[in-house]
């Protein structure tokens, strides 16, 4: 086997794309690869894509156009296409682009190795199945290299809700959660490897139904088996969706000491109408509620939310709708998107907005966020908060880390170290991020 050829990888889009990013790093890994920063000199360049944003695989067929000169300079370099991209557009990737060797959905990463082994033999090849095997149990990490003190461990893939805008179902599959034990064995060897706080993901995290002793368990009893692990000190999940979130969890949310006070919780829509044409299947009351009970819970609670404007048929009225939820819950942050067609989905079918509405209403929605952000954060002004420190910031004797909230902190005179966790008390508040002093 030759040893440290060079790997590119370049991640598109969700956390999930992250984590899936460095589990295929590892599977290559075993086969001599080491990760490079650049294509330049790379023996493997592997795109990792998201089909969440509009036109994105004509983006992706951009970027792939952008390699070629890499691949005449170099006949032996391997280029991949991983990810939704690649489950949705399958063949159809390497009959535009004849340069690319492999394409993998994210179902069979784990086959990677074997993959690699068949194009390095002259061959094309393509997998994008939906494997019985578990790839999460072949995916075995390369011991046991140091880590950064925040990861993402992913616990379920995939979504049954089949939201009418949403190509997840049709690219990650059925919901499939992990079996609690692996989970929680995972977890340990991250934490074994310097992790102080784990962000579980799943496209539908909530609805985590993994096999444990005595039965199917639920995120929220995972999440108090988590919060046993020594050495972990903070436990995060995303992202939610509003039917999912039981009693038991929010519950957590106010009496598990390790389940940070935030929790990203998409609405996409303050119009029933709307909610029911998205087949989102919960409505404005039942979100409400829902943040009623996690304040009830967990007061200091940050939220944040994802939302849609210019879905077909919204209305000014519609419109209003949204922007009263969001003054209803007060965001402390937000992502929010023009509604962009996803070949294949049931909304695409219907009549469009024009592009010009659907800019403006986002602008005003975006307007209103911002704000709402910007009052949250300068609200947190001489209060105290906890920071894990993360990295060294500009500034001699500053490091950068992360609340409790999920706020980006920059610390000075803290004399800690990455993996720290310190008492801060914030000075003043930028627009993406919180100034303070370590009291200790």
């Amino acid at each position: 086997m030759t040893q440290n050829k060079k790997l590119f990888i370049k991640t598109y889009g969700c956390q999930m794309n992250v984590y899936d990013s460095e589990r295929m790093a590892e599977a290559l890994g075993s086969e001599g690869y080491v990760e490079t920063k650049t294509p330049d000199d790379a023996d493997m360049i592997l795109l990792n894509t998201c089909h969440i944003r509009e036109k994105a695989a004509e983006k992706i067929y951009s970027e792939l156009g952008r390699y070629k000169g890499f691949k005449a300079q170099n006949p032996d370099l391997k280029i991949g296409v991983a990810g939704c991209v690649a489950q949705a557009e399958g063949a159809e990737i390497m009959r535009r682009q004849p340069m690319v060797d492999l394409v993998v959905g994210p179902q069979s990463y784990h086959r990677l190795p074997a993959l690699e082994a068949k194009v390095r033999a002259g061959e094309k090849a393509l997998d994008t199945d939906f494997p019985e095997e578990d790839k999460f149990e072949h995916l075995k990490a390369r011991p046991k290299a140091k880590r950064a003190p925040s990861a993402f461990l992913t616990v379920q893939e995939g979504c049954d809700k089949f939201c009418a805008f949403c190509v997840v179902p049709y690219t990650r599959g059925a919901e499939v959660s992990r079996p609690a034990d692996r989970v929680l064995t995972e977890a340990r060897d991250l934490v074994a490897r310097g992790v102080r706080e784990i962000t579980l993901l799943g496209q539908n995290v909530n609805a985590y139904h993994g096999a444990g002793s005595g039965g199917s368990w639920t995120l929220a009893k995972l999440i108090w088996a988590l919060n046993d692990v020594e050495g972990l000190e903070r436990i995060r999940f995303t992202t939610s969706h509003p039917n999912d979130m039981t009693d038991e969890l929010i519950e957590a949310h106010g009496n598990c000491p390790k389940l940070m006070p935030y929790l990203h919780l998409p609405v996409q829509s303050g119009s029933d109408k709307i909610l029911k044409r998205m087949n989102r299947s919960h409505t404005t009351e039942s979100y409400l509620d829902v943040v009623a009970r996690l304040r009830a819970a967990r007061p200091d609670i940050l939220l944040s939310g994802d939302f849609i404007v210019g879905f077909p048929e919204e209305t000014e009225e519609d419109f209003q709708a949204t922007l009263d939820l969001i003054k209803a819950v007060e965001y402390g942050q937000a992502y929010s998107f023009k509604y962009s067609t996803r070949p294949g989905t049931p909304a695409a079918e219907r009549p469009q907005l024009q592009e010009e509405v659907k800019s403006e209403r986002l602008q005003r929605l975006q307007a209103l966020l911002s704000e709402q952000q910007k009052n949250i954060q300068l609200s947190m002004v001489g209060r105290e908060v906890k920071v894990l420190l993360e990295k060294p910031g500009r500034l001699e004797g500053q490091m950068v880390g992360k609340s409790q909230y999920l706020h980006a902190v920059h610390v000075t005179g803290s004399g800690g170290n990455i993996g720290d966790i310190v008492r801060a008390r914030v000075l003043n508040s930028e627009k993406n991020s919180l100034g303070g002093a370590c009291v200790e």
